[in-house]
């Protein structure tokens, strides 16, 4: 019998497929460290898509773009999905957060496992709000010590640095040797996780609440008919942010994610529906308009020369050289005084 394609099975189709590419990524940045490491090491190009993971870099990147008009050269890919996740909030929810992001889906797997162990915890209501506080805090933190904390000279030295030309070995590093506190928050974010529902996401992504504050003004949003409506709360127990949407005609909340769940869980098929800009539009609008403006935004990129680091090889190699090397003598050191 062939299965249907559901809201949750649309959603980690498309989450596991970034997934599997961000494993793919890591693995070639893995070989290009060892390629600069080794002189027996055959050559393996940097993978650009590693930058996706250094948002503080993207966001500086950001700002330089804005004031100079010149895109980052030492991370333009990090701009550049820096930028399609702003544009994807705009248009699609918080699309980004729902179908793209690893921590996403990370998140919502430990939510499902928790869930069937009995634990699961949906923790809604003043509870939910007051927590939710939390990441727009952290984003205002980073927004002004990053944003305006820095002149425009500092704000170029700053990328241009070797520290910022090799941010994404040092988290590699910083992952591969971690200390006793890292694996300390680790575990308590994996055990929150396991209790509650998307901790993480919901009350301590500063990213998501960027994305939520974009997502709030944009035309996509989750339209509920009111007189077919039998509060039966289905909705809000199926959706990962726990939005109580049977209380809402329009759900233009920052949490929305756009994932549909809602819509998948309400027993009345004419009750939800998702809208843009006034009018309805299939469940899926979501998941493919993200992954559309991925693609999109990745070719231009390409075919305008901002998606590859412009920096020479040989600096590359040099400055990967001294801080994979020097990074790893501080691990080592670290260990040996811990032994």
């Amino acid at each position: 019998m062939k299965k249907r394609l559901t809201p949750p099975r649309f959603q980690r189709l498309i989450q596991g497929l970034f997934f599997l590419l961000s494993l793919f990524i890591g693995w070639r940045f893995v070989l290009f460290c060892q390629w600069i490491l080794s002189s027996n090491a055959s050559f393996v190009a940097r993978p650009a898509g590693v930058e996706g993971f250094l948002p503080i870099s993207a966001l500086l990147g950001f700002k330089y773009f804005l004031t100079t008009g010149l895109y980052d050269p030492v991370h333009p890919a990090g701009l550049t999905i820096f930028l399609i996740a702003l544009g994807s909030a705009l248009l699609f929810r918080k699309g980004f957060c729902g179908y793209i992001c690893p921590a996403g889906l990370v998140s919502n797997l430990l939510a499902s496992v928790g869930q069937r162990i009995g634990l699961g915890w949906l923790a809604a209501g003043r509870i939910n709000a007051v927590l939710c506080f939390l990441k727009y805090l952290l984003l205002a933190f980073f927004i002004i010590a990053l944003g305006f904390g820095m002149s425009g000279p500092v704000l170029q030295q700053f990328l241009f640095s070797p520290y910022n030309m090799t941010a994404d070995a040092r988290m590699l590093l910083f992952f591969q040797h971690p200390s006793v506190i890292t694996l300390c928050v680790l575990g308590v974010l994996i055990i929150l996780s396991l209790t509650l529902r998307n901790p993480w996401c919901r009350w301590l992504c500063p990213y998501g609440a960027l994305l939520g504050l974009l997502a709030w003004i944009g035309p996509t949003a989750i339209h509920r008919q009111e007189d077919t409506c039998t509060n039966c709360k289905q909705c809000q127990r199926a959706c990962p942010s726990a939005i109580p949407v049977y209380r809402k005609t329009r759900v233009r909340t920052p949490e929305c994610i756009g994932c549909a769940q809602c819509i998948h869980a309400c027993p009345e098929p004419e009750t939800l529906h998702m809208h843009c800009a006034g009018r309805s539009i299939p469940w899926r609008s979501i998941g493919v308009g993200v992954l559309s403006l991925f693609l999109f935004a990745w070719l231009t990129a390409l075919t305008t020369d901002n998606w590859n680091s412009r920096l020479p090889l040989s600096m590359l190699k040099a400055q990967y050289a001294k801080a994979l090397s020097v990074s790893k003598t501080d691990s080592a050191a670290f260990f040996d005084r811990n032994q």
